[in-house]
């Protein structure tokens, strides 16, 4: 594998999956639950102790099937000097199903562990962009999948970003999304930005990740969406073959022991490289 740039070396695989960890200790997170409200309150104070980063929250009320549902996304800002953004984003609910017990494991608990141990290693980094890392609540559908029902978190806050400004000063926004699984395989997910798949899919061979990224995929709806319809240079990461046939997908069988800290710092260490090409 080639040498990576000493800022995508210092990515510990090892350290995300104990951030995944901990985040799966609370249990289900659906939003508006006490232990999604515990679970931000960690990552918040995760965020904290890092230099450089300012923390905020996104508060908002969905509509839901079951009423309005308060929700919360949390933004951690490292600044820069050019005007301009990158933004790296995940969600870190998980899907309401009642009576079970849902941990979603890599389906909520791996981007957030991704983008904890993506916050440590920018946070001692200083770069010409601004540089913000998202975890969007309310990704899942509280009740069935629709238009207006799920990616709650990402609609509400591309629709803000787009209303104050910060939506045209973004170069490009990357989603990652069931990124921690032990047989890692990337698709390409053709509602994408074309140009920044190329490049990224370009970072991967080049840093020796080649074979984890895909030559096949599809249309996916996830978090990447709203900002794409808003013509946002935007991409979503994703392995969406989790488990034979994908049966461990939305199953109580999204544990820890399908996790591999390698598979979070692949994605890891392809982000920062993008990032550092960018012009982050």
């Amino acid at each position: 594998m080639a040498s990576l740039p000493a800022l995508a070396a210092e990515f510990s695989g090892a350290a995300a999956l104990e951030f995944t960890r901990k985040a799966v200790s609370f249990g289900p997170r659906p939003p508006a639950s006490e232990a999604n409200v515990r679970e931000q309150a960690w990552i918040k104070a995760e965020l904290r102790k890092l230099a450089r980063c300012q923390v905020s929250d996104d508060a908002f009320t969905a509509q839901t099937p079951l009423g309005p549902m308060s929700m919360r996304n949390i933004i951690a800002k490292f600044p820069g000097t050019s005007g301009r953004a990158i933004v790296i984003t995940g969600h870190f609910d998980t899907k309401l199903f009642p009576g079970r017990h849902f941990v979603g494991a890599n389906d909520g608990g791996a981007s957030t562990g991704l983008l904890l141990e993506l916050a440590r290693v920018v946070s001692s980094r200083s770069g010409a962009d601004d540089i913000y890392l998202v975890w969007f609540d309310g990704e899942e559908a509280i009740g069935q999948w629709s238009a207006t029902d799920g990616l709650h978190g990402s609609r509400h806050l591309a629709s803000k970003w787009s209303q104050d400004g910060t939506l045209s000063r973004i170069k490009a926004l990357v989603n990652v999304d069931m990124i921690g699984d032990r047989d890692l395989g990337i698709l390409q997910v053709t509602n994408s930005s074309p140009q920044l798949l190329r490049l990224v899919w370009q970072v991967a061979k080049e840093t020796g990740y080649g074979k984890y990224f895909l030559d096949s995929g599809s249309d996916i709806e996830d978090d990447h969406i709203p900002f794409v319809r808003l013509g946002v240079n935007a991409l979503d990461l994703i392995d969406f073959d989790y488990g034979p046939d994908n049966r461990y997908w939305h199953t109580d069988q999204d544990t820890m022991d399908k996790l591999s800290a390698h598979s979070l710092e692949v994605v890891g260490n392809v982000l920062l490289e993008m990032i550092r090409r960018i012009g982050g």
